[in-house]
C-alpha cells in the first residue's frame, strides 16, 4: 500500500486529510503520469458522488489538471463504473471519480482510471505519490491559451444507462423490486434505468442531501431494505453503496444475499449458458468456504486473490476469466465492464431470476454460508504500519488457526481504506470462532492502538 493511495484510491476525511491542496496536486501529478504519449491537451473526465465535499474537490482537481494544460470534462453525479465506461467511450486520456465509496459522509476519495477504463496499477500510483511527496518531477504549469478548459457533459448519465440496458437480452417485467440507493450516486441513475427494462420499482434512500450518504442505508446497512421488501411483498431488494460500484441483495423473505451468493448464482448461470470462460470464477480470501464448496459441487473452477477488487481484476486479466468479485458485493462482469458495477450486477441477477422463473431465495438456497465473524479494530496510524511485523499478533493468529485446523480459517489484515485491522474467522462452530476471534482482537488492541 502506498503513502497516499490505499486499495481503492486516495481517501480520508475531506478538508482535513484529503485537502483541496492535495486534490489539486493529485490532479497535476495524474496528468503528468497518464499523459505518456505527451498529448498537447490531454482530456480528463471527472465524476463524483453526492457528498457535500465533492463539489469542492472537483473544483480543486479540475484546477490542478487545467494548470498543466489538461482539458476537463465534468460528468456531475454518476456511479464510479460510469467513469470507467465513459472514459473509453468519450476517447479521453483519464477518468477521475471523487468518492469514498461505502465510508461515512465526512470522508471523500479520489479514484483514477486510465484511458482503457481500468484503475491505475500500483506502479502508476507510486509515480503520482513520488511527484507529490518527493517532488521527483516539477509540473510544467501553463499560461495563456495553453491553460486547460472545463466543460460539462450533459449526456453522461443517459449514455451510461444505455450501455447497462444493452447488457440484458430479455424483458424483466413482472418482477417487483426495491432499490436502496444509499443516498449516493445510484440516486442519479437507478430510477431512470430499471423501469426501462420493465421492472416494477420502488426506491428508498434516494434523496441525497450531501451528508446522508450511506447513513443507515445502502449496502452497509440492509435492515431498512429487508423490512421494506417483506412488508410490501416484493420479489427482491438491492442495496448499492455510495458510488454504486457494489451491491448486496435481500430475497423475498428479507434474507441477505451477499456477494458470495451473487457470484455463485451468476457463475452457475454463465456456466450453463457456456459463457463462463475456462469454467472459472475469481474470488478473494474473504469469500466464505460455502462458496468454495458450491463451486466444487457444480464443477466450477475458482481462484482466490488478496482482498481488493483490483486484485480480482488482475487475476481475471492474467488468465482470461470473465467473472470475479468479493463478498462485499464488488462483482466484475468483464464482458461488459472494467470494474465492479452494482447496477450491472443487479441486472444480471434479475436476468437469472427471470430466465429461471425461480425466486431469489431458491437461487441462493444451495450456497451454504459457514459461520463467519468479522471484528474491525481501530488502530493508530503507527499501529497499522507495525501490524505485519508484530510478533505477538502473529502468534495469536497462528494459535487460532491451529485450534481450528481444517475445520476453519483465520484471515487478519489491515484495511486498505480505513484505520482498521480486520479479523475474520470462519468455521463450523460459531461459538468457537467468536471466542478465538476475540482473543486475537484483544492482542491487536493491546499491541497496535
Amino acid at each position: 500500500m502506498g503513502r497516499l493511495f490505499g486499495t481503492d484510491g486516495a481517501r480520508g476525511v475531506a478538508n482535513t486529510e484529503l485537502t483541496c491542496e492535495l486534490a489539486m496536486k493529485i490532479g497535476r501529478a495524474a496528468a503528468l503520469v497518464l499523459n505518456e504519449e505527451k498529448i498537447i491537451r490531454p482530456r480528463v473526465l471527472i465524476g463524483m458522488d453526492t457528498r457535500a465535499s465533492s463539489d469542492m474537490l472537483e473544483a480543486a482537481i479540475a484546477a490542478g489538471l487545467c494548470s498543466v494544460g489538461a482539458d476537463v470534462f465534468l460528468l456531475g453525479v454518476v456511479p464510479t463504473p460510469a467513469v470507467a465506461y465513459l472514459v473509453k467511450r468519450y476517447n479521453c486520456d483519464a477518468g477521475i471519480m471523487i468518492s469514498a465509496s461505502h465510508n461515512p459522509g465526512e470522508y471523500n476519495g479520489i479514484k483514477i482510471f486510465r484511458a482503457d477504463g481500468y484503475k491505475l496499477p500500483d506502479a502508476l500510483e507510486d509515480e503520482i505519490e513520488a511527484i507529490i511527496l518527493d517532488e521527483t518531477v516539477v509540473p510544467d504549469v501553463k499560461i495563456g491559451g495553453e491553460v486547460g478548459r472545463v466543460s460539462d457533459i450533459g449526456t453522461a448519465v443517459s449514455d451510461y444507462i444505455d450501455h447497462l440496458i444493452s447488457t440484458v437480452d430479455i424483458s424483466l417485467d413482472g418482477i417487483d423490486v426495491a432499490f436502496d440507493c444509499a443516498n449516493g450516486s445510484a440516486s442519479a441513475t437507478a430510477a431512470r434505468l430499471f423501469p426501462r427494462l420493465g421492472v416494477n420499482c420502488s426506491f428508498i434512500a434516494c434523496e441525497p442531501d450531501g451528508t446522508n450518504i450511506n447513513r443507515a442505508c445502502g449496502s452497509t446497512d440492509l435492515s431498512m431494505l429487508g423490512e421494506y421488501v417483506v412488508s410490501n411483498g416484493l420479489s427482491a431488494g438491492f442495496a448499492f453503496d455510495g458510488d454504486a460500484d457494489r451491491v448486496l441483495a435481500v430475497d423475498e423473505n428479507g434474507a441477505v444475499v451477499d456477494g458470495d451468493k451473487i457470484l455463485a448464482i451468476c457463475a452457475e448461470s454463465m456456466k450453463n449458458e457456456g459463457r463462463l470462460a475456462a469454467g472459472t470464477v475469481v474470488m478473494t480470501v474473504m469469500s466464505n468456504m460455502g462458496l468454495h464448496r458450491f463451486c466444487r459441487e457444480r464443477q466450477i473452477g475458482f481462484e482466490c486473490t488478496q482482498v481488493g477488487d483490483r486484485y480480482v481484476l488482475e487475476r481475471m486479466l492474467e488468465n482470461g476469466y470473465r467473472l470475479g468479485g468479493e463478498q462485499s458485493g464488488h462483482v466484475i462482469f468483464l464482458d461488459y465492464a472494467t470494474t465492479g458495477d452494482g447496477q450491472l450486477t443487479a441486472l444480471q441477477v434479475l436476468r437469472v431470476m427471470k430466465k429461471s422463473g425461480k425466486p431469489l431465495s431458491a437461487l441462493a438456497a444451495d450456497i451454504r454460508s459457514y459461520p463467519q465473524i468479522m471484528i474491525n479494530i481501530k488502530v493508530s496510524a503507527i499501529g497499522k504500519k507495525r501490524f505485519s511485523a508484530d510478533e505477538e499478533v502473529r502468534l495469536a493468529v497462528e494459535k487460532a488457526q491451529s485450534a481450528l485446523g481444517s475445520r476453519g480459517r483465520v484471515v487478519v489484515r489491515v484495511s486498505g481504506t480505513e484505520p482498521l485491522v480486520r479479523v475474520m474467522l470462519e468455521g463450523e462452530d460459531a461459538a468457537e470462532i467468536e471466542e478465538l476471534g476475540n482473543e486475537i482482537a484483544d492482542v491487536i488492541r493491546e499491541r497496535l492502538l
